[in-house]
């Protein structure tokens, strides 16, 4: 076995047999991995807080030559993040963000993936109300562009006529962004939903890991339904996005508006 270091967050973490535990993490050099820790179990002193979800620290690791379950050696935690475990709705969040990467990333090289996940983890810990759920949907967009799979935003995804953002647009999750007028009616497109503007400079700015003030409720709730559609028709496969469908359901129980809390929408 090549045994390699390596910054590395967990990703998710399950018993195995009576003494180990195998962790699935994300690593700055060699991707996803799945890592047996032989005997953390039996003793905590070996692993201790490394074996918590959404740690980070510095692995060392032994890579299986032919095998898939390479084996944890070490891991020495320097971020522990119990802020993302103090609220439901930031495990949520934290949740949804990993499993992008636990079902789409590859075990290849990744710098850029990594660093920006763990300033979505970093930023939905930081979060507070409904800043939370808009937190995760800006992590979560950014993980998108990092897999090869961000919307067009300026420019018919069809023809490639451009689509100013001064109007609203439609959306196409199949065709993989906004298309224009000429297209929509020429009926060759599937099932489209409309798109304002600033919902397009929203997501534009998700995507560039920049920062932008928190939709209101509404927007919110069809960022997530938004979201949701495009991973769904892009990126999964046979199997359901679990941990997305429950932070979609918890988001909107937790952010259902009052009388006062009234205001546009899209989709």
């Amino acid at each position: 076995m090549t045994q390699v270091a390596s910054d590395a967050i967990v990703l998710h973490a399950f018993d195995y047999r009576e003494t180990s535990r195998i962790l699935r993490i994300v690593t700055r050099e060699h991707g996803v991995r799945s890592a047996i820790a032989r005997g953390a179990r039996r003793s905590k002193q070996r692993f201790g807080a490394a074996l918590d979800l959404f740690a980070e620290g510095a692995a060392q690791i032994a890579l299986h030559p032919t095998g898939d379950l390479h084996t944890l050696v070490s891991f020495d935690v320097v971020r522990a993040r119990p802020e993302l475990a103090a609220r439901w709705d930031r495990f949520a969040a934290a949740n949804a963000l990993s499993e992008l990467l636990l079902r789409f990333a590859r075990d290849d090289t990744d710098t850029e993936l990594y660093d920006a996940f763990r300033s979505a983890l970093d930023a939905v810990g930081r979060a507070e109300g409904n800043e939370v759920i808009a937190a995760g949907l800006g992590g979560a967009w950014e993980l998108v562009g990092h897999l090869g799979f961000a919307p067009v935003l300026d420019a018919c995804a069809a023809c490639g006529a451009p689509v100013p953002r001064s109007q609203p647009a439609a959306f196409s999750n199949r065709t993989g962004g906004v298309v224009c007028d000429g297209c929509v009616d020429a009926g060759r497109l599937a099932a489209t939903r409309k798109l304002p503007g600033p919902a397009r400079d929203t997501i534009a700015a998700w995507v560039a890991g920049e920062s932008t003030a928190a939709p209101g409720i509404p927007e919110l709730r069809a960022h997530l339904r938004l979201l949701r559609e495009f991973l769904v028709e892009h990126l999964a496969d046979d199997r359901a996005l679990r941990a997305f469908a429950v932070w979609e359901r918890d988001s909107a129980q937790r952010s259902a508006p009052s009388v006062q809390e009234v205001g546009p929408s899209f989709g």
